[in-house]
């Protein structure tokens, strides 16, 4: 266990803005913005503590989906640099925090994304990824295990 009571900076919490995780990750998408959204969720609701706190997420293993682990070490604080978060390959898309001798799964919800071959495809993912920043919740992802 960390305990640093005599250190400004000892987990230090931030709420990031659409741009703060842009700016994170080179650019917008849906899957930053689910990872911060599931990784805040946590945050706020089962452990303020990102020592306390373990992830694993489950996923191709490559973008634009891998993209989900950079917004959970954001929302979070798990992070590849204190070894709390592992990224796991797999078929099916999900979060699993360990706290407490306890697991939650988190496991996004489907949306809809524009066709590929759309004029500008780019600008509509973007677009896309702000609209979710912004939904609820329970509209994002599922949570099991709570």
């Amino acid at each position: 266990m960390h305990n640093h009571p005599h250190c400004r900076h000892f987990n230090a919490d931030k709420r990031y803005s659409i741009e703060d995780l842009a700016a994170f990750h080179g650019h917008l998408g849906p899957f930053i913005v689910l990872g911060y959204r599931i990784g805040r969720y946590v945050r706020d609701h089962i452990c303020t503590d990102p020592f306390q706190l373990r992830a694993a997420v489950y996923c191709s293993g490559t973008p634009p989906e891998s993209c989900i682990v950079d917004g959970v070490q954001l929302g979070s604080g798990c992070t590849l640099g204190k070894r709390n978060i592992e990224i796991v390959a797999g078929d099916q898309l999900k979060c699993v925090f360990s706290h407490g001798g306890k697991e939650i799964v988190f496991v996004p919800r489907p949306y809809q994304t524009p066709p590929r071959d759309q004029a500008d495809y780019a600008l509509a993912i973007e677009k896309l990824a702000e609209r979710m920043y912004y939904l609820d919740d329970g509209d994002l992802f599922e949570i099991h295990g709570i």
